[in-house]
């Protein structure tokens, strides 16, 4: 036994499993890192460098993300309504009409600051109070009317698209997160799956050991660790159960609480209330959407000049008076976009937005939602592995070289 331990032969036949091991846990680590990372491209393009596979295609693999989970999970109408447009106007109304007199204020004194400086205390109240009066009704008229209209107006697939198109870290965490699980057993069953081919390896080099074998091998391990390991996870499709186990892909199994990461993360980051909001004004169809918030508030300024309707006009002008309803109304818009940073009301409606999505989420058949997280392997997934099979062969090569003292010449 002495003499075995302190043969370098023994020590070197042991080697190999070991080696073998260290290729494939490295080799599907470097995938892994390949996959996501780097987010911009580093070296010379197109050919010298490197750019991670998914942030090099990020709006096509935002694309696919949404048309494997959103489009199928909810509609437009049925995300605005878990929003509830009730509680969206209750919520303008509660910001805005403790902040009535500052409004009126900065936009007269903006456009005009001599006529709003001279005129009476008693009427500037007059004014402050028809105005607070008047919000209530017109802020509940504008969110029924963008609610019946929110199909026309909402582009929920091309908002998530660009906002994780311009976003690749957070298009990265979507699939780190929920394929945390199945990323560290893609990396860790390298060393596994090395492991025993290291094994057959060994026996094979002791019984032939042609110069061919162990870079041969290693090559076989680069590319077959990679390829078992996502096999695994997505394999078989449908449970099927042999004597007491319940042999399922390791994604697959995970429906619920991938459904539950997943949906998380849209619901909190992407499809706040105050990014649809902004989305509506600043969409494909926004200038719809701006003309009927200014629809909606310009009866408040005839309203509130009331009475006094021609000494206003007498005063600013026909064209003033225009130009000021046009200011209410772009006043009122940018209220809009500013009433949403709230952090707490934000998470209270994402809850509500959450809590449908997963329920659809977890209701997705196997087929439908393995391509969550299946898109992100199969685009460039023959580059990965032929990075790993070159890196294997190298590594064979090496072990020849300078573990067995072989030479090539």
């Amino acid at each position: 036994m002495i003499n075995l331990l302190t043969n370098p032969e023994f020590w070197q036949y042991l080697s190999i499993p070991v080696i073998a091991a260290l290729i494939g846990w490295s080799t599907n680590w470097l995938a892994i890192k390949m996959t996501f990372y780097p987010l911009e491209f580093i070296g010379k393009p197109p050919l010298l460098g490197w750019q991670g596979i998914i942030p090099s295609k990020a709006r096509k693999m935002a694309a696919k993300s949404v048309d494997a989970t959103i489009s199928k999970i909810g509609t437009v109408q049925e995300i605005f309504e878990q929003i509830d447009p009730k509680v969206l106007a209750a919520h303008i109304i509660y910001t805005v009409v403790p902040r009535i007199e500052e409004y009126v204020d900065e936009l007269m004194l903006r456009e005009y600051p001599t006529f709003w400086e001279n005129l009476p205390a008693s009427a500037r109240k007059m004014v402050y109070d028809r105005v607070r009066k008047s919000t209530p009704q017109l802020v509940d008229n504008l969110v029924e009317d963008i609610s019946d209209n929110i199909e026309d107006l909402l582009d929920i697939k091309g908002m998530v698209i660009e906002r994780l198109a311009r976003d690749k870290k957070l298009l990265n965490r979507i699939f780190l997160e929920c394929g945390d699980v199945e990323f560290r057993f893609i990396i860790n069953s390298g060393l596994y799956f090395g492991f025993l081919f290291g094994i057959i390896q060994m026996g094979v080099w002791y019984l032939y050991p042609a110069i061919w074998v162990l870079p041969l091998f290693g090559l076989l391990v680069g590319w077959a660790t990679n390829w078992i390991a996502l096999n695994v996870i997505f394999r078989p499709l449908h449970e099927h159960k042999v004597g007491p186990l319940r042999i399922q892909g390791l994604f697959l199994k995970r429906q619920p609480e991938v459904a539950e990461s997943f949906c998380h993360i849209v619901t909190h980051e992407i499809l706040t209330v105050g990014n649809i909001i902004n989305a509506i004004l600043e969409g494909p169809k926004g200038d719809r959407a701006r003309n009927m918030v200014k629809k909606h508030i310009k009866p408040l300024v005839d309203e509130t000049a009331g009475m006094g309707k021609a000494l206003t006009q007498m005063a600013f002008g026909p064209t003033g008076f225009a130009t000021l309803k046009n200011q209410v109304g772009e006043k009122a818009i940018a209220i809009s976009q500013s009433s949403f940073n709230n952090p707490v009301f934000e998470r209270d409606r994402a809850r509500a937005v959450e809590s449908i999505m997963v329920e659809r989420m977890n209701a997705l058949s196997s087929e439908e939602f393995q391509d969550l997280l299946r898109p992100c392997f199969q685009e460039d997934e023959i580059k990965l592995i032929l990075v790993g099979a070159f890196l294997g062969l190298v590594a064979g090569v090496c072990q020849l070289v300078f573990v067995f003292g072989e030479s090539f010449f």
